[in-house]
């Protein structure tokens, strides 16, 4: 038996499904009202939550933040594109997230600052350091900023337009409202509170939405109405299709597994298919991870999980609220979303089937991104409402947290760095609540100038693409530079900018070749500064040492000097074969445990056994590093 499906004008909602989702908003941000006075006493409470935030409060912010309303959308996509393989795109950041954990947090704690554009000043010294301080500031702040924001306010406008025939300007106004107000009113601790609620409800949300898309597959394949018997059915199926591409490049699905395409399910991607190796594995892995800069995932941190570290209350709490982050984000949440979109191959094989099945959505809307709000038709009374509760908080938690962090960079290293500087504490936390609002209105003009999750995407790892290393060697070369940095973003910038140019003009180039000769041109930019341009003051980099104490061979006679004068001793220098420990097994532990699931879920036992093996063995490695490290913290 086989199952037609219906078309759904729009995803109908009950009365207890609204009462649901009433409730969701309001355990949400009610708590988030009583931060408010605090967090108007100053720029530190307002920014950084007086720098006295736990690790666990931290972490769960860290990992709400990333649980976005487009990163459901974006998996899905991966999936339906380029098979399960797809997800190394962002599965190769685990590199960079662990080595955040075990090289830079205590840095960044120690560096002492507030904001990591302050940074800047610290480390650099001149017009320079002001220059880059200022530029970031708009720069990340307001333009960067806000094209994630635009991103994120894009797949709510897709999901409400496929659930209930919304035009995107009532979503941008309806999200505006809640997200504008909250954040403005409460500050870090409000967005701190709002996170750690909803990281739980959108868990159970997205883990609700896999189960019914299961169950969704067994009625339409006739094998029951179980989500165990739909799992089956949907690695059955998926085992024998691959995705190819066809005669213009694009990714299409076919039943005929000869070995020539990538298989749907495989987690490993297919290398004769060397074009897709290439974008979806070799270049994440080989280069990506430490060359390009991309918010969540930055070489040597920064963004809103620097702000996260530089608000935790010590060394200790920065470093564990970190890893908690790297191993929720990567092993805990992508199952759920892969599963679902495995599911929508099954039942929506195409977009002309989304299409079908939603009248009423706007056709120019619809992609491969689409599929996922698709699937949550098949959710019953209930559990409706807790994913639209679940929904609307993944889209302000990350909407919350880009506000606030734009807000300060706007605020602290922009306008009272170089504005007006004598501004009060309370003046300079009006002026915030303004630039909240100010970086809404932006993003959601920029949403209405994206397509797809996955095209945003490919343009902010344009952007970053060649900058990362800086973010790495800054902190263990002295001879890196604030014209290090200038070069680097406006190399990369110009770059991507020829590159879209030259598409526009149909000179097409894959994505993993411009990234290659984007981080080759950026990379060979900014060394030359590093040689050729004017050097950090000597006074500044001593400075420094002090603060932050930075390993390595890079700062040698900078470390000669300092230590002559102030010896450290040893017991408090850092134990950099420790650290590389602690980032190899740490990320041996995620990608083993993140795999181990996926083969018991297809029904692997042998290799899902291996792997909860390989788990178990780093994971010992890992607990007896952090011990180590956690009393020196």
């Amino acid at each position: 038996m086989h199952l037609t499906l219906p078309a759904f004008a729009q995803i109908q909602l009950t009365t207890i499904d609204w009462v649901i989702v009433a409730a969701s908003i309001l355990v949400c941000f009610i708590p988030a009202l009583f931060v408010g006075k605090k967090s108007s006493e100053s720029t530190s409470e307002f920014f950084a939550s007086g720098q006295n935030v736990p690790w666990w409060l931290a972490g769960l912010s860290m990992v709400a933040t990333t649980f976005s309303s487009d990163t459901p959308n974006w998996v899905t996509e991966q999936v339906r594109k380029f098979g399960v393989a797809g997800n190394w795109q962002w599965w190769a950041f685990v590199l960079t997230g662990v080595s955040t954990v075990f090289f830079f947090a205590r840095l960044w704690r120690r560096s002492g600052v507030m904001t990591d554009l302050e940074f800047y000043e610290a480390r650099y010294s001149g017009k320079a350091a002001s220059l880059v301080r200022g530029f970031r500031a708009v720069y990340l702040g307001l333009f960067f900023n806000c094209f994630i924001m635009g991103m994120v306010t894009l797949a709510a406008c897709k999901i409400a337009n496929i659930m209930f025939g919304m035009p995107a300007w009532q979503t941008i106004c309806i999200c505006g409202v809640l997200n504008v107000v909250f954040a403005a009113h409460s500050g870090l601790w409000g967005v701190l509170i709002i996170d750690m609620i909803q990281f739980f409800i959108k868990m159970t949300a997205v883990f609700a939405a896999a189960y019914f898309s299961l169950k969704a597959v067994a009625v339409k394949t006739g094998v029951g109405e179980s989500a165990l018997a739909g799992l089956h059915k949907m690695v059955e199926v998926l085992s024998t299709q691959q995705v190819i591409t066809d005669k213009k490049g694009v990714p299409v699905m076919s039943d005929k597994a000869d070995g020539l395409g990538q298989p749907i399910l495989d987690i490993m991607p297919n290398f004769g298919m060397s074009e897709l190796a290439l974008m979806i594995f070799i270049v994440p892995i080989a280069i990506g991870w430490w060359a390009n800069w991309y918010p969540g995932a930055e070489p040597g941190g920064g963004s809103y999980i620097a702000q996260r570290m530089l608000a935790s209350k010590s060394e200790k709490d920065s470093l564990g609220g970190t890893l908690f982050f790297n191993v929720a984000h990567y092993v805990l949440r992508p199952w759920p979303w892969i599963i679902t979109g495995l599911c929508s191959i099954i039942i929506f094989p195409n977009l002309d089937s989304i299409r079908a099945a939603f009248p009423n959505a706007n056709p120019e809307m619809i992609g491969h991104d689409s599929a996922f709000p698709a699937m949550l038709q098949f959710l019953p009374v209930g559990f409706m409402g807790l994913m639209v509760g679940g929904l609307i908080a993944a889209n302000s938690s990350t909407i919350l947290t880009h506000l606030n962090w734009g807000a300060s960079y706007l605020v602290h290293d922009f306008y009272r760095r170089f504005v007006k500087p004598d501004a009060s504490e309370r003046h300079c936390v009006q002026v915030g609540r303004l630039c909240t609002l100010l970086l809404y209105v932006v993003a959601a003009v920029i949403s209405y100038f994206i397509n797809s999750a996955q095209e945003a995407f490919q343009i902010l790892i344009g952007i970053g693409a060649g900058t990362g290393l800086i973010y790495i060697l800054r902190w263990f070369w002295w001879r890196v530079n604030a014209w290090c940095e200038v070069v680097a973003m406006i190399s990369s910038f110009v770059a991507t900018i020829v590159f879209f140019v030259l598409s526009k003009n149909d000179v097409i180039l894959s994505f993993a070749n411009t990234t290659l000769m984007t981080v080759g041109f950026t990379s060979v930019c900014w060394l030359a500064a590093a040689f050729l341009g004017p050097q950090t003051d000597r006074s500044v980099l001593i400075s420094f040492y002090k603060k932050v104490r930075p390993s390595g061979p890079g700062w040698g006679s900078i470390r000669a000097e300092v230590e002559a004068v102030d010896p450290q001793p040893e017991n408090e220098k850092d134990n950099m074969p420790l650290a590389f420990a602690g980032w190899i097994s740490g990320c041996v532990v995620i990608w083993a445990s993140l795999f181990c699931i996926g083969k018991f879920l297809y029904g692997q036992t042998t290799e899902a056994y291996i792997l909860l093996g390989a788990t178990v063995v780093s994971g010992a490695v890992l607990l007896r590093v952090i011990n180590r490290l956690w009393v020196k913290a």
